[in-house]
């Protein structure tokens, strides 16, 4: 039997170009197989081969969104694939952005056999799941082998034409579409089944998964606030003018610390926001309107507060997984305990 040809769409990390100063990286193809492409390949077992890869930094894919769509596309197009992998992009959600974009613009545009595979957080995974498959990893690259195993023989049972499975069985993220099928059990049986397991602490699987929401005790009230420290935190994306760290302006990747000693006003001329999730022009011409370091000014001078903090710690929310908030939350959450702050004014958009 001939080999697929296949086509592997990466970024620049994984093409081992550079990190995120690389990631505005214009389109590339390359022959062959590039990085975690090795694995894929020796995983086809030599049912499939892939003929070519093709790389974009993840930064120029997102912000030059129809044209690197279009390029990508065109350079995919002229390896003359029979399939195509993107990524997998686990937890990164520029990538995930960028591999559910190209796999579903290569199945609707090219009518070719497209997948992908990301941690469910990813806010690419919640944007695509309904338009192409999605394989579940885990959300770093640490899962990768495990990823090309799942991968694989999903993508050959997609090139093949076979019927494809029920999420549970295929192990790619919920799409959303339901098939009727009959089951052994009536409904009242099975769900008695679950009951009594759940009450006799064995395990079970529900037909029904609920949300998990984190839930989170809060603090007691701060006693004295005209002695207490108040430190700012926004996931609004105000940034010194220029922003020098690079902040993403969605799927944050990254938070900043600023200095705002002996500063009143966050004025047009110094600040800005790097948020890509709402209209800028109002925080543009006056950042105190997601940082109120103006007015907590006028609260330490009048004696309402006892001191704002002297950083201010800032990243964009929009898109951020839950994860990676988590994880910025805690590194953030220790430096202020460290510095002595006695509560944080979290402001949004």
């Amino acid at each position: 039997m001939e080999k697929l040809r296949a086509v592997h769409y990466i970024n620049q990390f994984f093409a081992q170009i550079g990190g995120e100063e690389k990631a505005d990286h214009k389109p590339e193809a390359r022959e062959g197989f590039v990085g975690p492409g090795m694995a894929f390949n020796a995983e086809f077992s030599g049912k499939a081969e892939i003929v070519g890869t093709v790389i974009c930094g993840d930064s120029y894919f997102n912000e030059n969104l129809e044209m690197a769509t279009k390029e990508v596309l065109a350079m995919i197009k002229s390896f003359k694939p029979d399939l195509v992998i993107a990524g997998p992009a686990f937890n990164a959600g520029r990538y995930g952005m960028a591999c559910g974009t190209v796999a579903s613009a290569v199945k609707k545009e090219l009518g070719i056999p497209a997948i992908t595979g990301m941690y469910i957080e990813n806010p690419g995974a919640d944007s695509f799941k309904k338009e192409v498959y999605i394989i579940e990893t885990k959300n770093s690259a640490a899962g990768m082998r495990d990823a090309v195993k799942a991968m694989v023989p999903f993508a050959l049972k997609l090139a093949a034409g076979e019927k494809i499975g029920a999420s549970a069985e295929e192990g790619y993220i919920p799409n959303g579409i339901r098939v009727n099928f009959f089951e052994k059990k009536r409904g009242s049986e099975r769900a008695v089944e679950m009951l009594l397991a759940k009450l006799s602490g064995k395990p079970f699987t529900t037909e029904f998964p609920m949300p998990d929401f984190d839930r989170v005790e809060p603090n007691p009230a701060v006693k004295d606030v005209s002695k207490a420290t108040i430190a700012l935190v926004t996931s609004g994306g105000i940034v010194p003018k220029g922003n020098p760290d690079h902040i993403e302006s969605s799927s944050a990747s990254k938070y900043g610390k600023y200095d705002i000693d002996g500063i009143f006003d966050l004025t047009d001329a110094t600040y800005e926001t790097a948020h890509g999730g709402y209209d800028p022009v109002y925080a543009n011409q006056d950042a105190d309107r997601v940082l109120p370091v103006d007015i907590l000014r006028e609260f330490e001078k009048e004696g309402k507060i006892g001191k704002l903090h002297r950083y201010y710690y800032t990243t964009t929310g929009n898109g951020t997984a839950v994860a990676s908030a988590k994880a910025f939350a805690e590194k953030i959450g220790k430096e202020l305990a460290a510095d002595g702050v006695d509560a944080v004014i979290l402001t949004s958009t």
